[in-house]
């Protein structure tokens, strides 16, 4: 199997090579860039071809939502993993929204970097878990404040389909949305990928984003 290639996009040097340190020790995963800037970071992904980028949020010249959102635009294959000092900053909304397929906290633990990274190559999204629900509780409160694109009818998705994109809201994982449809694992990912092909989503945060746009989910209450 071909090892997963990460492009490091961060302005701190520091960062970025304690990034390179824990992601060369794996046996599947290889680096094969940095930038310190999202205008490098985009020309680099373009030039490389990484599988995924691992982006920082704030940095000079270009950032790393504009950068997602330029990355996402050019139809390129390559995932964005959008990286942020804080759990909640105001500018992961606008991440999401750009493409990215998901985020991290700089300060967890080493195993969630690589975690996340294998996730996200294979096609899934990552949220880190303790902060999904208080996440998308935001985005929805954030969308109801700006001008959210024409809601799309969610007429083509099956009932079987839309109770997986509501517990996708929730932010279920698979194992856990087959427990509480009463089916198999194998059928929540077929029901996932369906959802995905019909509205030509990138991943589960773009079918989330899609949830809040039509109106499918709202926002928790007196959180």
């Amino acid at each position: 199997m071909a090892a997963i290639r990460v492009l490091l996009v961060d302005d701190q040097p520091m960062i970025r090579t304690g990034f390179r340190l824990i992601l060369e020790a794996e046996p599947d995963i290889t680096v094969v860039g940095e930038a310190g800037d999202g205008e490098h970071g985009v020309d680099d992904t373009r030039a490389l071809q990484p599988d995924v980028v691992l982006m920082d949020i704030r940095m000079p010249r270009m950032d790393g939502v504009e950068a997602t959102r330029r990355i996402v635009e050019s139809g390129s294959a390559s995932r964005v993993i959008i990286l942020t000092t804080f759990d909640l900053d105001e500018h992961v909304h606008d991440a999401l929204r750009a493409g990215a397929s998901g985020f991290l906290v700089k300060d967890g633990p080493a195993d969630s970097l690589v975690g996340a990274i294998r996730t996200v190559a294979e096609g899934d999204a990552v949220i880190s878990p303790r902060v999904t629900r208080r996440l998308l509780d935001r985005f929805a409160r954030l969308t109801e404040q700006t001008p959210a694109p024409v809601p799309r009818s969610l007429d083509a998705l099956t009932a079987r389909e839309l109770d997986v994109l509501r517990a996708l809201t929730r932010g279920l994982s698979n194992a856990e949305i087959a427990g509480e449809l009463h089916v198999s694992e194998a059928t929540v990912k077929t029901h996932v990928a369906h959802i995905l092909d019909k509205y030509a989503l990138r991943d589960r945060v773009q079918a989330v984003i899609l949830a809040y746009d039509t109106g499918l989910a709202r926002p928790a209450t007196g959180t």
